[in-house]
């Protein structure tokens, strides 16, 4: 970009960071499964306040918004070597294609397990999925209809859409113009823990836009710009780690209230005092947990081994598959007679072990489904006079 301190390699700490909150994945749908609160495709017959708040309503609080971010991180290192029209076309395949493979072939497994959960059916999964033809109407949220659903896919798509909102923004970024606004940015960011205040717009974009499907849209429009623009000058990360103590202890104070509100069960009048303080608290721990995650992030995750070559590719495939395996083992571990915590974590486990096998064994092996997958194809191998070639040597 040209901006002062501008960094182009790839960043090791952001790809730990996105494939540890995409395995995080595992037990945040599994603790569904014993949410209070929610609806799920199988819900066990005894229900867990614990697992609700300590992983449901806390990881809820911060996870898809670091996601979207480090989409948008992800989005200023792709535009370094590719234009905005190759960009849009990467896009396409990348996001469309698995959005639409996932809707036909991963998550009707999901669908399936739900009716048998609900209504105990007695239809073959190949006598059910000709129904899946009947699409659900608009807002359908009980986990009971048949039909085509996206699912936890509803990420995917989101992305495609933000992808190409925020594209013209960010383009302007990339002028001379925004290069100079994002320097002085960066610049007054390094200030104590300034990027903390980036904080401010999140309440107001929540209260003011309105959400679509149930998520906040526009707020993960906004962090995803964030992700963009704190890659584009290296004093963004200093200003992250710099600011990450501050950032932590803030996000737990925020989170503590909040679940102190929660765990009271008071419930407050609309655009009261209180109602207002919870809104703001949590749409700002929101932000203080990203800005803690990515600078100690960035402090001690900045290393690369063979552990971290292997899931870099694998943690998008990882979340297409990941929510329907803990759905159908999860539809046959609830039935066991056995406590809450045990039923948790063997469908974690088993969960977190079959999804792995499954994109080892069956998704990154061959091309045909890379692409169904959206993952770039498989290196071409040497022909036999390039491998016979001497080192150091081209081929004849």
């Amino acid at each position: 970009m040209g901006t002062a301190g501008v960094r182009s390699e790839r960043r090791n700490d952001i790809d730990w960071v996105r494939t540890l909150a995409v395995l995080l994945l595992i037990p945040f749908h599994t603790a569904l499964i014993f949410d209070t609160f929610e609806p799920f495709y199988v819900k066990n017959d005894v229900l867990s306040p614990f697992l609700s708040y300590a992983i449901v309503e806390f990881v809820s609080i911060w996870q898809m918004p670091l996601l979207f971010l480090l989409a948008g991180a992800s989005t200023w290192y792709a535009l370094r070597s590719r234009s905005s029209g190759q960009y849009v076309v990467e896009r396409f395949k990348r996001l469309l294609i698995p959005f639409f493979f996932g809707i036909l072939v991963i998550v009707p497994p999901e669908t399936y397990y739900t009716l048998k959960f609900s209504i105990d059916t007695d239809l073959s999964y190949l006598q059910f999925y000709p129904q899946l033809l009947h699409m659900l109407p608009p807002g359908q949220s009980d986990f009971t209809a048949v039909g085509l659903m996206w699912a936890h896919l509803w990420f995917i798509l989101f992305l495609f859409a933000i992808s190409l909102i925020a594209l013209p923004l960010i383009l302007l970024l990339d002028t001379g113009r925004g290069r100079r606004a994002l320097a002085a940015l960066a610049g007054a960011l390094q200030r104590g823990a300034a990027i903390l205040l980036l904080a401010l717009p999140l309440p107001f974009v929540l209260f003011l836009l309105p959400e679509i499907e149930g998520q906040p849209f526009f707020m993960y429009l906004l962090v995803f710009v964030y992700g963009f623009v704190l890659m584009a000058d290296a004093r963004y990360g200093e200003s992250l780690q710099k600011s990450r103590r501050a950032a932590l202890i803030l996000a737990i104070t925020c989170t503590a209230i909040l679940m102190a509100v929660w765990v009271s069960g008071r419930e407050f009048a609309d655009f009261s005092l209180p109602s207002i303080l919870v809104f703001f608290l949590r749409s700002f721990s929101t932000w203080f947990w990203i800005v803690a995650i990515l600078g100690y992030g960035q402090k001690y995750l900045n290393m690369e081994n063979r552990v971290l070559r292997y899931a870099r590719e694998g943690s998008y495939p990882f979340y297409i598959l990941h929510e329907t395996v803990v759905v159908i083992i999860g539809y046959y571990v609830i039935q066991w007679s056995a406590g809450v915590l045990p039923k948790f974590l063997v469908i974690a486990g088993c969960s977190l072990v079959l999804t792995a096998v499954l994109y080892d064994v069956v998704v990154r092996r061959t091309n045909v489904t890379r692409f169904l997958f959206g993952m770039r194809p498989l290196p071409r191998q040497p022909s036999a006079p390039e491998a016979a070639a001497p080192s150091g040597r081209p081929a004849a």
